[in-house]
């Protein structure tokens, strides 16, 4: 990752705005997960976070600034009881953006955390989708509209630009009034 992030600062310029959004949401029960795949789930949905900051950071100081962008998920939020380990990684993204933040301020660095919802990508539809899942986000939702990947897009595009300058150490929801 820190080779991939080297070479886009050589071809690009410095980096000014990072959004961290890798993540895998398997479904598993507290009793099914073993030592290696907490560490994985921690791997895949926690850990590049911090090393992505920790790359990027020094370039936006350079710079006199930038945005990260740390992708989470409502799911510490309500506690689903589905996926423990991946909750576990959503929550302490929430964390690491508020240290980050007080940490790079100085430096003009913006933190903030990119809360979604339950978002319809193909992925989503294809495995967790189903008829129960359809009359989850019915009671849940306040917008009778599914969230599309559009919509988080879009917040995304306001965290990166200058308009949002001020805005830092804090979380962002798009998730239709889920939470």
């Amino acid at each position: 990752m820190r080779g991939a992030i080297a070479e886009a600062a050589r071809l690009c310029g410095p980096i000014g705005v990072l959004c961290n959004n890798a993540g895998n949401d398997d479904r598993h029960q507290t009793a099914e997960v073993s030592v290696a795949y907490w560490d994985d789930r921690m791997a895949v949905n926690f850990r590049h976070q911090f090393f992505a900051a920790q790359a990027v950071a020094p370039m936006m100081a350079a710079a006199g600034g930038g945005s990260i962008i740390n992708l989470g998920s409502i799911t510490w939020m309500v506690g689903d009881p589905d996926c423990p380990a991946y909750v576990a990684a959503k929550a302490g993204i929430y964390g690491l953006t508020r240290a980050l933040a007080r940490e790079f301020g100085p430096q003009r660095i913006r933190v903030n955390c990119l809360v979604p919802g339950w978002v319809m990508t193909e992925r989503q539809k294809m495995l967790w989708l189903t008829p129960e899942g359809e009359r989850q986000i019915e009671t849940r939702q306040c917008l009778p509209d599914r969230l599309e990947p559009d919509d988080i897009a879009s917040m995304a595009l306001f965290l990166a630009a200058d308009d949002s300058r001020m805005c830092t150490s804090q979380r962002f929801i798009v998730d239709g009034g889920w939470v």
